[in-house]
């Protein structure tokens, strides 16, 4: 399972912690908010339905009083339902069969003993409030008030603090993203610039003064660059050294072992086989010394020049005994390129040997805008090993397996080193149909 990066956990930690100070001031406000509109509902509702206890109660106090009428005559609206318990009788303005249930039995024993009483229920599924007050002659006036339109009110209430509480959790979410960003825009710097030397560009280095904080990481980072820097360049100059110096015996060597080669008929079946076996390991230590000088010279800058690559491909396929048309060239490629002539011959040349000598020899060479292809009919080269392939002193699977000792394990790092002095690149991939496919890249081609 692959981690969760800091920047979505600090963004996250930010929404999370936005979401639940919203949430909290939120409940709050909602519950203090209800509270009051509930209280100021009953304060309402009590003062009205005193108003009308006393006007019922007036309305009642003669011989034979009509009820109906006396009830009637209240100004109720809508939104408030009456009821009067006399003599043991319910009276109400219309036709209710359920009056005698409408009150709870709690409330009505308190309103008879003569105690003023309220009380929130749902009736019918609607929230209400009952009051209660007592009359004259042991008569009970009671005042039933929807409090439908305040539980609208406060539903509509509860979802806009949610859309609040949610746009905060994202606004929370978006500063934590905006906040980290900027916090690790010095250690995307470092990134960056990590990823330039690991690419070759030894000379790049970070300014401590640009973020003071980081000054100390950036010293340290600009020390191991340049103890980095000495060390590839004192490697190369040792090789460069080394091979110059090798130069001049293994010249002898090669020219006794020609001179041994060429009395080969004199010598004895032993002594014959012992000196082609030196004149071969001659040879091999000679393009190996060659390859070394070669190598380290790929981290000067390349030499470009207007250069005919196509035509160069087809030169360099002949002086291999293989056909020109071997090489195609895909549409909207160029002629005339602003490269290094030497450096592409031999990179190409190199990918060339490789397909011959490990890949069942070449079966396209391929020129396009900007890159230069080579397939193989061999065995491919499998994912592990993709990335170290072009590695120093790498051989790859077919060359083990063969045994081959000619190849000195350097062609494929010469091609690297050469597209890297270019900026470019050189990969391998699995060609269609079976074999490899190596690419050369060479940005900035266009003359």
């Amino acid at each position: 399972m692959r981690p969760i990066g800091l920047r979505t956990r600090v963004s996250a930690a930010f929404a999370l912690g936005a979401l639940i100070l919203s949430a909290c001031i939120s409940l709050v406000s909602y519950e203090s908010v209800r509270n009051t509109l509930f209280a100021e509902r009953e304060r309402t509702a009590v003062r009205a339905t005193y108003y009308d206890a006393a006007v019922v109660n007036a309305g009642i106090a003669g011989p034979a009083p009509d009820v109906l009428e006396v009830l009637r005559a209240l100004d109720t609206g809508s939104d408030r339902y009456v009821l009067l318990h006399r003599d043991g009788r319910w009276h109400s303005r219309s036709a209710d069969p359920a009056v005698d249930t409408a009150v709870p039995s709690g409330l009505q024993e308190m309103t008879a003993g003569g105690q003023p009483a309220a009380q929130r229920i749902r009736r019918d599924g609607r929230p209400v409030l009952i009051v209660g007050v007592p009359l004259a002659d042991e008569a009970v006036f009671y005042e039933i008030i929807s409090l439908a339109e305040l539980e609208r009110t406060l539903r509509t209430l509860a979802l806009v603090l949610t859309a609040v509480a949610i746009m905060v959790a994202a606004a929370g979410a978006a500063i934590g993203w905006y906040v980290t960003r900027h916090a690790l825009r010095p250690l995307t710097t470092v990134a960056v610039a990590a990823r330039g030397i690991a690419g070759g560009d030894l000379t790049t280095r970070l300014d401590p003064d640009t973020e003071p904080d980081l000054a100390p990481l950036s010293v340290a980072f600009n020390e191991m660059a340049d103890q980095l820097t000495r060390r590839l360049q004192r490697d190369r100059r040792f090789a460069a050294d080394v091979s110059h110096e090798l130069r001049s015996p293994l010249q002898t060597l090669e020219a006794a072992a020609s001179v041994l080669e060429k009395r080969r008929d004199r010598l004895d079946e032993r002594s014959a086989a012992a000196v082609t076996l030196v004149a071969a390991e001659v040879a091999r230590f000679q393009a190996l010394v060659n390859d070394l000088l070669e190598l380290a010279r790929t981290d000067q800058p390349a030499h470009r020049e207007p250069v005919d690559v196509p035509a160069l491909a087809q030169r360099v396929c002949r002086s291999r005994n293989l056909p020109a048309d071997l090489v195609e060239t895909a549409d909207g490629t160029p002629e005339t390129w602003s490269v290094d002539r030497r450096r592409v011959e031999q990179a190409l040349g190199n990918l060339i040997d490789n397909a011959i000598r490990y890949g069942g020899g070449p079966v396209a060479v391929r020129v396009g805008p900007g890159y230069l292809e080579v397939d193989d009919a061999g065995p491919g080269v499998a994912g592990p090993d993709r990335a170290s392939i072009f590695d120093r002193f790498v051989r790859g699977p077919a060359a083990n397996s063969r045994g081959d000792s000619d190849g000195t394990g350097l062609g494929l790092a010469i091609v690297a080193g050469h597209a890297a002095a270019h900026g470019g690149t050189a990969t391998v991939t699995e060609r269609p149909g079976g074999g490899a496919r190596f690419r050369l890249t060479l940005p900035g081609h266009q003359t």
